[in-house]
């Protein structure tokens, strides 16, 4: 049998291990490979050139983390067997599993009222189907419980330690420190570097939840700090989200086209999506949805954009042209939502200037709200433990950090517009 515990050369994080054979399957699944042909920033790469780096990465990154949060755990004497590391472990690999290209582009267009959460839980149950038929030696699997049930249990938080589920989603979760850590090396962008190390040696459990000791207080005010300047800096950056609106125009304009009886160039997966209406029914009753999804990555999209520069829709060809050319949506501030005469005025400018419809027109801006905030006081919160074994919320503990600033939730509104003077 091949040696599965291979060892993974990881540029933010060093050598990361394969702990087990049950793991080396589910990595070597094609639904998890899928996650290396997409992007982890989507369309960030237009802003940070360097951000390339894929879910995939970021995916076996939080693994490791959890690898380090468990033994930090049971060195305070918290109780986690090899079973429950396993599971946790595979939960936050696949974490992930369900997003399509270019992050959340495809829930506002190709599909309709699904999330990547619904599928990854979709993708998760098939895996767990697949390598049911495969016995294996560390894992024991019958028909009754088959290899994946407990990383489910624990992704849905279903398992009886609330704390394993905290580790996947919560306000300080090892998905949070690996995308902040890993998209702050790969953009160069040194504000979003966290402390993991140290932050997960600090983390014990009382209650059943997660704690943070009290002298590790400073870095989850450097973490909560670190993601709100990321945020603005990055995952909102305003030029960012004029591609991602720009991406959204050109896909909601090809699936009208598609509705509408044209023909457009696409890879089958993108084809599928593009001329029937999906929605999370076909998901979780037909197989060729979940299927279809699965070969779905950033090539198809980017390539279908290229043959459209010459499709011979009027719209659809400049919206195209231009994103392939980088010349994005121009964004600008509002301070109010716009009015109807204003949206009238843009579908009309628009219709002059490139010969269509006042409908047509309408693909060729965009009215948006980004907004982000830095901890919610309603999740699980971030609670620190003191020496006397008290406990209290950070929004409470810290002494730079207020209630008021850590809750609020800043918002900015745009109108992104087609550029007629490039």
């Amino acid at each position: 049998m091949a040696n599965k515990r291979k060892i993974i050369n990881d540029p933010v994080f060093g050598f990361l291990t394969i702990p087990n054979e049950l793991v080396y399957d589910v990595l070597q699944h094609p639904y998890v490979q899928r996650l290396s042909r997409i992007r982890q920033l989507g369309l960030s790469y237009l802003v940070y050139p360097g951000a390339l780096h894929s879910r995939f990465g970021h995916s076996i990154g939080a693994m490791h983390l959890m690898q380090e949060a468990v033994t930090a755990l049971r060195m305070k004497g918290v109780e986690i067997t090899e079973e429950e590391s396993t599971a946790a472990q595979i939960a936050i690999l696949l974490h992930d599993i369900g997003h399509g290209p270019f992050s959340h582009v495809l829930e506002h267009t190709l599909v309709d009222g699904v999330t990547h959460e619904d599928i990854s839980l979709l993708m998760m149950e098939r895996i767990n189907e697949d390598l049911s038929k495969v016995r294996r030696t560390d894992v024991q699997c019958t028909k009754e419980a088959k290899p994946l049930d407990m990383a489910i249990a624990v992704f849905k938080n279903e398992y009886p330690k609330h704390f394993l589920h905290q580790l996947i989603s919560s306000q300080l979760d090892v998905d949070r420190m690996d995308y902040l850590c890993r998209d702050s090396f790969f953009t160069g962008v040194q504000e979003g570097r966290v402390a993991s190390e140290r932050l997960l040696k600090m983390l014990d459990v009382r209650g059943d939840r997660l704690v943070v000791q009290v002298k590790g207080i400073y870095s989850v005010e450097k973490f909560l700090v670190a993601r709100r300047l990321m945020y603005w800096q990055v995952y909102l950056h305003k030029t960012s989200v004029a591609a991602e609106q720009h991406l959204i125009k050109i896909l909601s304009r090809a699936k009208e086209l598609a509705k509408n009886g044209g023909e457009l160039f696409c890879s089958p997966a993108l084809h599928y999506f593009l001329y029937n209406h999906v929605t999370f029914d076909d998901f979780a009753v037909r197989s060729e949805a979940l299927d279809r999804y699965a070969l779905l990555d950033d090539t198809d999209v980017l390539s279908a954009i290229k043959a459209w520069i010459s499709c011979g829709d009027k719209v659809l060809g400049a919206l195209s042209r231009s994103f392939i050319d980088r010349q994005l949506f121009r964004g600008e501030l509002l301070e109010q939502p716009l009015t109807e005469n204003e949206k009238h005025a843009l579908d009309k400018q628009y219709a002059e200037a490139l010969g269509v419809s006042e409908a047509e027109a309408s693909y060729c801006w965009s009215e948006h709200v980004s907004t982000s905030n830095t901890y919610s006081e309603k999740a699980d919160t971030i609670d620190i433990l003191y020496s006397d074994g008290t406990v209290r919320d950070i929004a409470e503990a810290s002494e730079i950090l207020d209630l008021e600033a850590l809750t609020r939730k800043p918002t900015k509104r745009y109108l992104f517009k087609y550029r007629l003077d490039k």
